[in-house]
């Protein structure tokens, strides 16, 4: 062999190239490039922390198996595998930025939020990990897990039967999430659930969960699968298909049956044309009205947000005005309502 061949044979191949500046990039620019193509990881941003701070916490916990931490395109737990998916968009602010102005707001993108949803979903790691659903105790606190999952379920906020820790009662929503909630309050640091769920059926849950989790601590796994679905280095999806995607699962179409309820609300124009127009006064209120019924509904904003554009623009168009100072807050007890309808029907309003 002479020594261009040999030289030929043995060159290092071509050094990555460096990922791309997404910084700097418009929303339009983004929403062109595929996932695959942004390039985002762990290491070096906010996550690498907050993922350390939650092996610290399983560590106080003695739980000595960790969860593979990935990015994924959204918050979940594949079935069977002992990882955590986590969004994408977490792993850059300018995604962030996006995200939120795509979906209005950005899930796990504060500190306490992340941690949250982290917490919760070790409860399906530890399920996969150690078959836990299999135990006739589980099933007897929990339910079957065979269960089918519903978009909607019949929500019972003052229930004392579940925990609450994520929004939207989501621990009543299926056996499965259930223990994943219980495991999650029983993992946050400082909290003393024995005294917060006293006289509650739930406390013979978090009870359940203590008594196993020491049992099970330093044992190693039964399955030790750490399958990655919907990674966001093989997602060849445009970002504008992704989002066109997520927003169609949370957007309705929205029957025009709103006229009744609004000529309740406010008033007509011709009756009161110097009384401010109903579409403005919500218009410049909409932030707060849709951070409010959705902190207590636990709706997504972004669903909310196309109702409330919905009666802003009938507003306009009937010409409505304020009745009244106490506007906002009826606006927000009917926002909830109609939020609350949705959670227990799937629809807003019966037809």
């Amino acid at each position: 062999m002479d020594d261009a061949a040999k030289h030929k044979r043995t060159a290092p191949d071509p050094a990555p190239s460096a990922p791309p500046d997404l910084s700097g990039k418009s929303d339009d620019e983004l929403l062109q490039m595929r996932i695959c193509d942004l390039r985002v990881k762990i290491p070096g941003t906010e996550l690498e922390p907050r993922i350390q701070k939650f092996c610290d916490e399983l560590a106080a916990k003695r739980i000595s198996f960790k969860p593979l931490c990935y990015l994924g395109d959204e918050w979940f737990c594949p079935e069977g595998s002992a990882a955590i998916a986590i969004p994408f968009y977490l792993a850059h602010p300018r995604l962030k930025k996006l995200e939120e102005r795509m979906m209005m707001e950005v899930e796990g993108g504060t500190e306490a939020w992340c941690m949250s949803l982290l917490r919760h979903e070790m409860g399906h790691v530890l399920n996969h990990a150690y078959l836990i659903d299999k135990d006739r105790a589980w099933q007897k606190l929990f339910g079957p897990p065979s269960l089918e999952y519903s978009e909607s379920f019949r929500a019972r906020p003052y229930s004392k039967r579940f925990v609450r820790h994520l929004a939207g009662w989501y621990a009543q929503s299926h056996p499965e999430e259930d223990f994943a909630e219980t495991v999650a309050i029983w993992l946050t640091p400082g909290v003393d659930w024995r005294q917060q769920y006293r006289d509650w059926t739930a406390l013979a849950k978090l009870e359940y969960v203590d008594a196993l989790m020491s049992k099970l601590a330093g044992e190693p796994p039964k399955v030790i699968s750490k399958l990655k679905m919907s990674e966001a280095s093989r997602l060849r999806s445009r970002l504008e298909a992704y989002y066109k995607r997520r927003r169609r699962l949370y957007a309705q179409d929205f029957p025009d049956f709103f006229d009744a309820d609004l000529k309740k609300l406010f008033i007509d124009g011709t009756s009161a044309p110097t009384h401010e127009r109903a579409a403005v006064f919500l218009r410049r209120s909409s932030n707060m009205l849709l951070n409010a019924v959705s902190a207590w509904t636990g709706e997504p904003k972004f669903t909310l947000n196309r109702v409330l554009r919905e009666l802003t623009q009938r507003c306009a168009e009937l010409d409505l005005r304020l009745r009244s100072e106490s506007a906002g807050v009826e606006v927000s007890a009917y926002l909830a309502t109609l939020a609350s309808h949705y959670r227990l029907t799937g629809k807003f309003k019966d037809a």
